[in-house]
């Protein structure tokens, strides 16, 4: 903003601003997304707003049962399922970046730095996807080994997106806990069901110990897992 108002500051410099600050708020406003369990659906320009807001509540939906290719739209493709929001939303930047080279003219340093923000956006978006995933589990810091085990039982079980964080957001320490967080198999409770219980409470003590380590108070990381992690969304049905 800075950057912007200052009056010496050439066209180059006020396009190069935006394009740092709208990758910054894209990657906060995917991961947002994701935090909820909100799925925009399609990455039309008009559902991708500059200012880092959600527009154009179209073929959206709010995921339940968590599936990481969950889409409400039956145009929308694996491209813009759930887990794929943040590379979807890359792809948007590219062609947002594309567009704003005829504004450099001539200027081979403002567009070399313009290829340089566009470069730099994964790293901003893993960032924030990490930072943001760290919070819903309550650590200080990411841990990938950690999160890629809870996706796998996450999918696998399957639970429902909202009401399982929000049990997680307890600590519990026992899988009978999460159980309201957990979808119903057709088979009802049997061996398999066993072998993923077993498996849950495995997970349990590895991320007990991992907040262990980190020697923070307990009930300070729940409320704050609450924060992140809401207890009502709204249900399609």
């Amino acid at each position: 903003a800075t950057r912007l108002c200052h009056p010496e500051a050439t066209l180059a410099d006020k396009v190069l601003a935006v394009a740092r600050e709208f990758g910054a708020r894209l990657s906060r406003l995917a991961a947002h997304w994701i935090r909820v369990g909100y799925c925009q659906g399609n990455f039309n320009s008009d559902n991708c707003s500059l200012g880092g807001r959600t527009l154009d509540y179209g073929p959206f939906g709010f995921i339940e049962a968590y599936d990481p290719m969950f889409q409400m739209w039956i145009g929308g493709g694996e491209h813009f399922s759930f887990m794929n929001q943040p590379m979807a939303a890359m792809t948007n930047f590219k062609m947002f970046c594309t567009a704003l080279v005829p504004l450099l003219g001539q200027d081979s340093n403002a567009i070399r730095a313009l290829g340089e923000i566009l470069e730099a956006l994964p790293e901003t978006m893993n960032r924030e996807m990490n930072r943001m995933w760290a919070e819903k589990m309550g650590l200080a810091e990411f841990r990938l080994e950690l999160f890629a085990e809870l996706h796998a039982l996450m999918a696998e079980t399957p639970v429902d997106y909202t009401i399982f964080w929000r049990e997680l957001s307890n600590l519990p320490r026992h899988v009978a806990a999460l159980r309201p967080g957990f979808y119903e198999t057709r088979g009802g409770y049997d061996q398999d069901s066993v072998a993923m219980e077993a498996r849950w409470a495995v997970w349990l003590q590895k991320w007990h110990a991992a907040l262990g380590q980190e020697g923070r108070d307990p009930a300070e990381v729940s409320a704050a897992m609450k924060r992140v992690n809401p207890k009502y969304i709204p249900r399609e049905w």
